[in-house]
Protein backbone atom coordinates (compact mmCIF):
# COMPACT_ATOMS: atom_id res chain seq x y z
CA UNK A 1 0.00 0.00 0.00
CA UNK A 2 2.57 2.56 0.89
CA UNK A 3 4.49 1.81 -3.09
CA UNK A 4 0.99 2.86 -4.21
CA UNK A 5 0.61 5.62 -1.54
CA UNK A 6 4.25 7.31 -2.76
CA UNK A 7 2.76 7.50 -6.54
CA UNK A 8 -0.46 9.11 -5.61
CA UNK A 9 1.01 11.76 -3.72
CA UNK A 10 2.97 12.95 -6.33
CA UNK A 11 -0.64 13.91 -7.46
CA UNK A 12 -1.16 16.36 -4.49
CA UNK A 13 -1.55 20.22 -5.12
CA UNK A 14 -0.12 22.10 -1.80
CA UNK A 15 1.26 25.17 -3.20
CA UNK A 16 0.24 27.01 -0.39
CA UNK A 17 1.26 24.90 2.60
CA UNK A 18 4.15 22.31 0.82
CA UNK A 19 2.10 19.87 3.13
CA UNK A 20 1.25 17.33 0.88
CA UNK A 21 -1.40 13.90 1.37
CA UNK A 22 -2.72 10.88 -0.20
CA UNK A 23 -5.08 8.47 1.08
CA UNK A 24 -6.37 4.91 0.33
CA UNK A 25 -9.95 3.56 1.98
CA UNK A 26 -10.85 0.20 1.47
CA UNK A 27 -14.38 -1.13 1.61
CA UNK A 28 -15.77 -4.16 2.71
CA UNK A 29 -16.55 -4.87 -1.30
CA UNK A 30 -12.25 -5.22 -1.39
CA UNK A 31 -12.30 -1.94 -3.32
CA UNK A 32 -9.81 0.98 -2.95
CA UNK A 33 -10.45 4.22 -3.41
CA UNK A 34 -7.90 7.23 -3.80
CA UNK A 35 -7.54 10.64 -3.10
CA UNK A 36 -5.25 13.44 -2.50
CA UNK A 37 -4.98 17.17 -0.67
CA UNK A 38 -6.18 19.95 -3.21
CA UNK A 39 -5.34 23.13 -2.22
CA UNK A 40 -6.89 26.80 -3.29
CA UNK A 41 -6.19 30.18 -2.59
CA UNK A 42 -9.35 30.20 -1.10
CA UNK A 43 -8.21 28.26 1.60
CA UNK A 44 -11.48 27.61 2.58
CA UNK A 45 -12.24 25.58 -0.85
CA UNK A 46 -9.18 23.27 0.07
CA UNK A 47 -10.40 19.56 0.11
CA UNK A 48 -8.13 17.11 1.93
CA UNK A 49 -6.59 13.32 0.88
CA UNK A 50 -9.08 11.89 3.19
CA UNK A 51 -12.57 13.45 2.09
CA UNK A 52 -11.19 13.49 -1.20
CA UNK A 53 -10.97 9.44 -1.14
CA UNK A 54 -14.35 8.93 0.91
CA UNK A 55 -16.16 11.15 -1.19
CA UNK A 56 -14.84 9.04 -3.95
CA UNK A 57 -15.96 5.70 -2.59
CA UNK A 58 -19.54 7.02 -2.07
CA UNK A 59 -19.69 8.47 -5.46
CA UNK A 60 -19.39 5.21 -6.50
CA UNK A 61 -21.97 3.74 -4.53
CA UNK A 62 -19.80 1.86 -1.65
CA UNK A 63 -20.39 3.31 1.75
CA UNK A 64 -19.01 0.04 3.92
CA UNK A 65 -15.25 1.13 4.72
CA UNK A 66 -12.94 -1.07 6.42
CA UNK A 67 -9.49 0.53 6.35
CA UNK A 68 -8.07 3.90 5.65
CA UNK A 69 -4.73 4.93 4.81
CA UNK A 70 -2.75 7.71 5.10
CA UNK A 71 0.79 9.36 3.80
CA UNK A 72 2.27 12.86 4.54
CA UNK A 73 5.29 13.87 2.96
CA UNK A 74 5.69 15.73 6.66
CA UNK A 75 8.41 14.60 8.95
CA UNK A 76 6.34 13.26 11.68
CA UNK A 77 2.45 11.55 11.70
CA UNK A 78 0.06 13.77 10.82
CA UNK A 79 -3.72 12.82 11.59
CA UNK A 80 -7.00 14.15 10.17
CA UNK A 81 -8.12 17.18 10.46
CA UNK A 82 -11.76 17.76 12.10
CA UNK A 83 -13.36 18.50 9.19
CA UNK A 84 -12.11 14.80 7.99
CA UNK A 85 -13.23 13.05 10.97
CA UNK A 86 -16.72 14.67 11.03
CA UNK A 87 -16.84 13.23 7.60
CA UNK A 88 -15.49 9.57 9.31
CA UNK A 89 -18.12 10.05 11.36
CA UNK A 90 -20.89 9.98 9.16
CA UNK A 91 -19.68 6.95 7.18
CA UNK A 92 -16.96 4.74 9.29
CA UNK A 93 -17.77 2.76 12.50
CA UNK A 94 -15.48 1.35 15.13
CA UNK A 95 -14.18 -1.51 13.03
CA UNK A 96 -12.60 0.88 10.39
CA UNK A 97 -8.47 0.60 11.25
CA UNK A 98 -6.13 3.56 10.65
CA UNK A 99 -2.71 3.09 8.63
CA UNK A 100 -0.90 6.33 9.11
CA UNK A 101 1.96 7.09 7.73
CA UNK A 102 5.17 9.42 6.37
CA UNK A 103 7.58 9.10 3.35
CA UNK A 104 10.23 8.83 5.49
CA UNK A 105 9.44 5.57 7.06
CA UNK A 106 6.81 6.17 10.17
CA UNK A 107 3.86 4.60 10.96
CA UNK A 108 1.28 4.16 13.09
CA UNK A 109 -2.12 2.09 13.21
CA UNK A 110 -5.20 3.15 15.11
CA UNK A 111 -8.36 1.82 15.61
CA UNK A 112 -11.17 4.25 14.91
CA UNK A 113 -11.45 4.94 18.53
CA UNK A 114 -7.57 6.10 18.66
CA UNK A 115 -7.68 7.94 16.04
CA UNK A 116 -11.13 10.18 17.02
CA UNK A 117 -8.86 11.29 19.96
CA UNK A 118 -6.08 12.95 17.68
CA UNK A 119 -5.70 15.93 16.72
CA UNK A 120 -4.33 18.76 13.97
CA UNK A 121 -3.42 21.68 14.59
CA UNK A 122 -0.80 24.59 13.32
CA UNK A 123 2.10 23.41 14.85
CA UNK A 124 2.04 20.25 12.31
CA UNK A 125 2.26 22.85 9.70
CA UNK A 126 5.74 23.47 11.47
Amino acid sequence: MKEKLNELIKNSYAPYSGVHFACIVETKSGAFYEGVNIENASYGATICAERNAINNAISHGDKDFTALYLLTNLPHLAYPCNLCKQTMLEFFNDKVLFNIMTTSGENKILTYNELMNTVFTKEDLK
